[in-house]
């Protein structure tokens, strides 16, 4: 067996790992920026990306957006992030908004 062959199969891994490398430096940074820790939830955001939301102990939040949810996981994995199952109780009750929020969320009106 060539050196190419066995390659081949992990090259992929390999990608995936980069990547989750990269977007794990942002959320380290995220979580340091924000009180030194972050909780977070990895989400479907269709079937070519997944969304990465966090919450700093600080009650910031962000989110940084994986191209699998494989990666995405990895990535919160890599930047010890506290990962939940959904973005619900717990996790929901520690974001803290701002005016910006506020004045865009009173904007949006549902129904006619």
């Amino acid at each position: 067996m060539s050196s190419a062959e066995t390659a081949t199969p992990a090259a992929p891994d390999a990608r995936a790992e980069r990547r989750a490398k990269r977007i794990a430096k942002n959320l380290t940074a995220f979580a340091k920026a924000h009180g030194g820790s972050a909780d977070g939830v990895v989400e479907y955001v269709g079937s070519v990306a997944t969304r990465i939301v966090v919450v700093g102990a600080d009650g910031a939040w962000g989110d940084q957006v994986a191209p699998s949810y494989a990666v995405g996981r990895r990535a919160a994995e890599l930047a010890g992030v506290t990962l939940h199952d959904d973005f619900e109780g717990e996790l929901a009750l520690k974001v803290k908004t701002g005016a910006y929020e506020w004045k865009r969320m009173a904007g949006i009106q549902i129904g006619g």
